[in-house]
């Protein structure tokens, strides 16, 4: 069984017993997190439950493995000609989910 979920702007595809890097969520580690914004369930039969946009009652459970950064990107900015050069790092705060089981009352 597995999923496509919906969180931070992105879509991911999710199993259980998988971990996956998303954007910061609240919640410390250990803690638990559910998603609901869940767009397709597809059941160990090989079913698939679309929703539109959402599958009705599907939902995804996590816990929370840690609160980390993800790599320093460089953000650079200059003008030709004009002598202006702006060097910027960024690190953007990620959290590692387990996800643990996906409910889908549609499927059996």
């Amino acid at each position: 069984m597995y999923a496509v979920l919906e969180t931070g702007g992105r879509q991911f595809r999710v199993e259980p017993g998988r971990p996956i890097v998303v954007e910061k969520l609240p919640g410390d580690p250990g803690s638990t997190i559910t998603f609901d914004r869940v767009l397709l369930v597809v059941d160990d039969q090989g079913q698939a439950h679309v929703g539109r946009p959402f599958v009705d009652g599907a939902r995804a459970v996590g816990r929370v493995l840690s609160q980390e950064r993800g790599k320093k990107i460089l953000v650079f900015k200059y003008k030709a000609k004009k002598n202006y050069r702006r060097r910027r790092g960024h690190r953007q705060y990620l959290t590692r989910v387990l996800i643990e089981q996906i409910e889908c009352p549609a499927a059996p």
